[in-house]
């Protein structure tokens, strides 16, 4: 009878024990799952043209997204970015470029003049998307998911500048950010191109 008692006496206890360390792992699961890797397939943009651009068309590939401008002083790298495109582009590579008008008002030409000032200049072959805003309150969807943790699984990231590179593996993830600096052809990038 006494161990019955005591019995009753501590299974509110138990019981409320069970209860909390249930409620944390319900809670750190669900905290795991809007943490959970997005990837770059989600999104569909508009090309300089005007027309639907689906990220989901390139799944199996690597991607090299980067913020462009036609006034810049790291402008030559159209160059560069044509080259490695040129050279790895028939081996499951691809860049895509997002005209952006965020530093020193270096790209302020309508997707039109983009569109000219690429080909013109520098032969540009590979997909360049409408013009969008990279940084600020009204930064694309797309470079969301590029500079937040929370979205790419990786690593928050700021875009310090034209020409930065983000580098999405086959699956759709975030790989590496690159800095505006480093030129398209450097090592860093083309290792990871070929690895």
């Amino acid at each position: 009878m006494k161990h019955l008692i005591t019995l009753l006496m501590i299974t509110p206890f138990i019981w409320s024990c069970y209860n909390q360390a249930q409620k944390k792992t319900n809670n750190e699961s669900s905290s795991s799952q809007t943490m959970s890797k997005q990837t770059i397939y989600q999104f569909q943009v508009e090309d300089l043209e005007g027309n639907t651009f689906d990220f989901s068309t390139l799944k199996g590939k690597k991607i090299l997204v980067v913020n462009t401008a036609s006034e810049c002083g790291l402008t030559p790298q159209y160059e560069q970015l044509q080259a490695i495109y040129e050279k790895h582009k028939d081996k499951n590579f691809v860049i895509i470029g997002f005209p952006a008008n965020n530093f020193g008002s270096q790209e302020p030409g309508t997707n039109q003049q983009i569109a000219t000032f690429c080909q013109k200049n520098f032969g540009v072959s590979f997909p360049m998307m409408s013009k969008i805003s990279v940084k600020g309150n009204d930064m694309h969807a797309v470079y969301q998911f590029l500079t937040q943790k929370a979205k790419n699984g990786l690593e928050d990231s700021e875009v310090q500048w034209n020409f930065q590179k983000y580098l999405i593996n086959e699956k759709g993830e975030l790989d590496k950010v690159v800095s505006p600096r480093t030129l398209p052809t450097d090592a860093e990038i083309v290792n990871w191109i070929e690895s």
